[in-house]
């Protein structure tokens, strides 16, 4: 392979994509990976790193376009680190989403599972129900650079809430009139953390909270008296004092400075109580199309027991109990599982119930009551499952497993494990939750194989 140097400038045809979204290029038989380039393009790059496992160039000057190719919509496009597809049309960026499922099943899977279908999205922009903005010095609200505590000031978010744009440009005006300086992650003095609004798309309802490294004193009622006249749609006012050193945007005590504590929203017909620390999809048409196959692979015929093994407060759970005979929802986290009990109440659900296990735990306590669960529904966080819990669910011997990921490399590593445990992947959804960015959900359901010569996770040989 040849060398390549930093500062170098070379002619390249940018033939593939990585995981990120960013162009492939070919250089003496090396990969070098081209921020904003896509696929069939010609550039002239400058390599800007290369070590023995990975080479980075810049795109110098633009010789060929591909067609795919629009201009962004974003001012913010490139310096945020949030959106990495706003430089394609919305139909390359679905392909590209596709094919980096496909390419993970094929490269760390070594599966035959085949993903042939993404259900995009019909809206790309302001979709996102849940806004995170980190605030800055000079009282500014963005996101974090890539790998640094330092904030690109966005004035409007795209994917995000009118709401949420709003609740943020008011925190910034209310820090500029008090005088209140941002926090300060180097030296941990200042205030103001970052802005967080969760808005119910179907209910209009808006909860913003405000994280904060200590108490505003005088200046409390003022803030909500701010966010209130910012945004009218706003039901509940809260303050999070978060006092700790990590990245962790809400921690610690919570105080509700007007209004309720929660807001609603309604997901698949069905009502939800939600905190400023529920778990809850970012993008609720979306989600309900993601449960709508899951329930399809789950309990096809409307029939069986189904175990949801990362429950949560029930909201895949609640969804899949209106389309099977029972639902059981295991989840280590107390408040978690009260939560969901308040939300079937709430709802007038029967046919599920929750029990607070880990995987292990729920599979001894079902081996007691002598249930098999016919189907198991899996929905990790990002890092993917352990192999104990891959182990657990398929010693159950439901007939199929559900497996729901936002990491297509994760789940094929998984995917791989539950071959090893009798499971065969056998069909695979992609569901375009996070238009814009490189992230995409898949579903995919498993099989039961019948032969004898099954090689189990940690069998001896």
């Amino acid at each position: 392979m040849g060398s390549l140097e930093k500062n170098e400038l070379h002619e390249v045809l940018i033939d593939g994509w990585n995981s990120v979204g960013a162009g492939v290029a070919h250089i003496g038989g090396r990969a070098v990976f081209v921020s904003g380039a896509i696929p069939g393009e010609r550039w002239i790059v400058r390599i800007v790193k290369a070590t023995a496992t990975a080479v980075y160039a810049k795109g110098e000057r633009l010789l060929l376009a591909a067609p795919e190719r629009i201009e962004p919509a974003c001012p913010h496009f490139g310096k945020c680190g949030g959106c990495a597809l706003c430089h394609v049309s919305y139909e390359a960026e679905k392909r590209f989403k596709l094919e980096r499922v496909n390419e993970a099943y094929a490269r760390i899977g070594g599966l035959a599972l085949r993903c042939g279908e993404i259900l995009g999205a019909e809206h790309i922009d302001g979709y996102r129900n849940k806004a995170v903005f980190a605030v800055g010095a000079g009282a500014v609200t963005g996101f974090f650079r890539p790998r640094s505590h330092d904030v690109v000031a966005v004035d409007r978010c795209l994917i995000q809430t009118d709401a949420a744009n709003r609740a943020a440009a008011a925190l910034c005006e209310f820090m500029k009139k008090h005088g209140i300086p941002a926090y300060d992650y180097s030296t941990g003095s200042g205030l103001i953390r970052h802005i967080f609004v969760r808005v119910g798309m179907s209910s209009g309802e808006v909860q913003v909270t405000v994280v904060t490294a200590g108490g505003l004193g005088a200046a409390t009622s003022a803030l909500a008296d701010c966010l209130r006249e910012a945004v009218p749609e706003a039901v509940s006012i809260v303050l999070n004092v978060n006092r700790t050193a990590g990245n962790t945007v809400l921690a610690g005590d919570f105080y509700t400075l007007w209004g309720r504590d929660t807001i609603t929203d309604r997901l698949c017909g069905l009502d939800f109580e939600l905190s400023p620390h529920s778990f809850y999809q970012v993008n609720p048409v979306q989600a309900e199309r993601l449960y709508e196959r899951a329930l399809a692979y789950a309990a096809p015929e409307g029939k069986g027991t189904v175990l949801d093994l990362y429950c949560g407060a029930g909201t895949i759970s609640l969804c899949l109990a209106r389309g099977a005979e029972k639902v059981i929802g295991a989840e280590i986290v107390p408040e978690a599982v009260e939560n969901a009990r308040a939300n079937a109440r709430r709802n007038g659900i029967a046919n599920a119930e929750f029990i607070c296990a880990d995987a292990g735990e729920a599979a001894a306590e079902l081996a007691r009551r002598g249930c098999t669960p016919d189907a198991i529904v899996l929905d990790p966080p990002r890092k993917g499952l352990n192999p104990e819990v891959i182990a657990a669910a398929a010693a159950m011997r439901p007939e199929r497993i559900v497996y729901i990921s936002c990491d297509p490399a994760t789940q094929a590593r998984d995917l791989k494990l539950f071959t090893q445990n009798g499971y065969e992947p056998i069909e695979a959804t992609a569901v375009d939750m996070f238009p814009r960015t490189r992230h995409v959900e898949t579903v995919v359901q498993l099989s039961q194989q019948k032969s004898d010569d099954v090689v189990r996770v940690g069998d001896r040989h």
